[in-house]
């Protein structure tokens, strides 16, 4: 028996010798016994056909959202820039190409899509080349916003080395983000940091390993330097090797850096150099275009990997879309606050920094969470939405999180999770036979870490389950008498 249905068999057991037992009468005496002792805790669950209000507590105290924000993200970006949005980057020149050569300069225009690869612009050379190019006899302009923000107020420093916080930028390959290797050298403490050649990023490595564990304050430290260097310091207890992601600082010159690599292995030959620019020229020809996924499939893999690079590209072109270059947080944050107010949802009070969450000074209540479900519930524009949420025990982020990968939870929970330190909220929806469809919001904030490790499953496992489970009670309708509800 697991540990919610002993609970509420003992409810059960309880109520059988007392008054009839009301909803809130039931949750509040499961959150007695469930809810965390030193967290703050808010809630929403609202029955999507009778549109009941389930039960609710503090739903209207502001709280960190967390990776919740990206619900807000996925409809903002839906209202404004439509399902089928593309990002493009663009290949412009002077004149078209005549005899395999581009007789002057080639400008390429970022357009910020945090899915472009160096392997695209691979693709487009390559496309060039079977048409016949061979040779560019000027420069080439890496055209871009300048003088960018990129990172959010809000966002904690310790987490801009690592690519969770990759810098949101017009210019962006490969997420902003390298990948490297730390390995323990043999007979020895020192490490081997390891890492692709071509890579135009310097990481200076004085990192060991403490093979024997004794070491009580052992761990690495990175330091970002200008220009895309970095150390690596400090030491690593045990002697696995371990996997580094690290976001690089500066995205213009690392965009321009590996396209000027890649032109010297490319069959097109550059004649100048690879440099960087603000703007197109004002008479120009379009040669080529790379386009990427649809939004409808950029905001599924937002939301089931939970990606901060994609949410916050998007708040910025949703603010470049409504208020025009350059893009930057503070457009983006004001242009969701606007769409979505103007779909309905009371965002009094509220307060949005960034399209990701990563921001210490987002603040949303659960009341405000679950407008956004309900609209993405019944407005057939964000239908696509509630199918691209992780689900619990199958996809995502809800995959192997404890208790939503067995029953009862395993397949009928879609919702976005939203954890950074001290925070573990989920906002979404039940999907099962014995139930409604149900919306809700479970929000915990001031977690205590040494109590996350000590608790036997998530506190919004543990409501989810005592909705699932909960026997045949009255409630109170709004004519005041008493009727039957699962």
């Amino acid at each position: 028996m697991s540990l919610m249905r002993y609970l509420l068999s003992t409810l059960v057991f309880i109520s059988a010798f007392s008054a009839p037992v009301l909803a809130n009468d039931y949750f509040n005496n499961i959150l007695s016994i469930i809810e965390p002792p030193h967290s703050h805790t808010s809630i929403i669950a609202t029955n999507l056909i009778s549109g009941e209000t389930i039960f609710q507590k503090n739903a209207d105290t502001l709280l960190l959202p967390a990776s919740t924000m990206k619900l807000l993200t996925a409809v903002g970006a839906t209202s404004v820039l439509g399902k089928e949005f593309r990002y493009q980057t663009q290949f412009f020149s002077h004149y078209p190409i005549a005899n395999g050569v581009i007789d002057g300069d080639l400008y390429i225009k970022f357009s910020g899509d945090p899915t472009l690869k160096l392997s695209d612009f691979r693709e487009v050379f390559k496309q060039l080349s079977d048409q016949g190019l061979h040779k560019i006899s000027g420069n080439v302009y890496l055209v871009g916003e300048t003088n960018e923000q990129l990172q959010a107020p809000g966002w904690v420093w310790d987490d801009l080395g690592i690519c969770y916080a990759a810098p949101v930028s017009s210019f962006i390959i490969n997420r902003n983000c390298i990948h490297a290797e730390l390995k323990a050298k043999l007979a020895s403490s020192k490490s081997q940091l390891s890492m692709p050649s071509y890579l135009p990023v310097s990481i200076e490595n004085t990192a060991v390993f403490d093979k024997t564990e004794n070491n009580p304050f052992c761990e690495l430290s990175l330091t970002r330097l200008a220009s895309n260097q970095f150390n690596l310091s400090g030491c690593f207890p045990g002697s696995k090797s371990l996997k580094l992601a690290i976001a690089i600082t500066d995205p213009s010159l690392f965009a321009q850096q590996s396209l000027a690599q890649l032109f010297k292995s490319n069959q097109i030959k550059l004649k100048g150099s690879v440099y960087l620019n603000g703007n197109l020229p004002k008479y120009r020809s379009l040669i080529a275009s790379h386009e990427s996924a649809p939004l409808k499939d950029i905001v599924k893999t937002m939301l089931v990997k939970s990606d901060n690079l994609i949410a916050d590209s998007l708040l910025k072109e949703l603010g470049r879309t409504i208020y025009g270059a350059p893009g930057s947080f503070s457009k983006g944050a004001l242009a969701l606050k606007e769409v979505l107010v103007r779909d309905g949802v009371a965002l009094d009070y509220a307060q949005i920094i960034d399209g990701s969450g990563l921001s210490r000074y987002n603040l949303l209540s659960a009341r405000q969470l679950s407008q956004v479900l309900n609209l993405i519930y019944k407005d057939t524009r964000f239908d696509y939405i509630i199918d691209s949420l992780p689900i619990s025990g199958i996809s995502g982020t809800l995959k192997y999180k404890t208790s939503f990968n067995k029953p009862p939870l395993k397949q009928h929970i879609l919702a976005k999770t939203g954890s950074m330190q001290g925070v573990d909220n989920l906002a979404g929806f039940i999907r099962a036979k014995a139930i409604d469809d149900t919306l809700f919001v479970i929000m915990e904030n001031g977690q205590s870490p040494i109590e996350k490790k000590e608790q036997l499953a998530p506190f919004s496992a543990l409501f989810l389950q005592s909705m699932m489970d909960k026997p045949l009670m009255p409630s109170v309708d709004t004519s005041g008498s008493i009727s039957s509800s699962k």
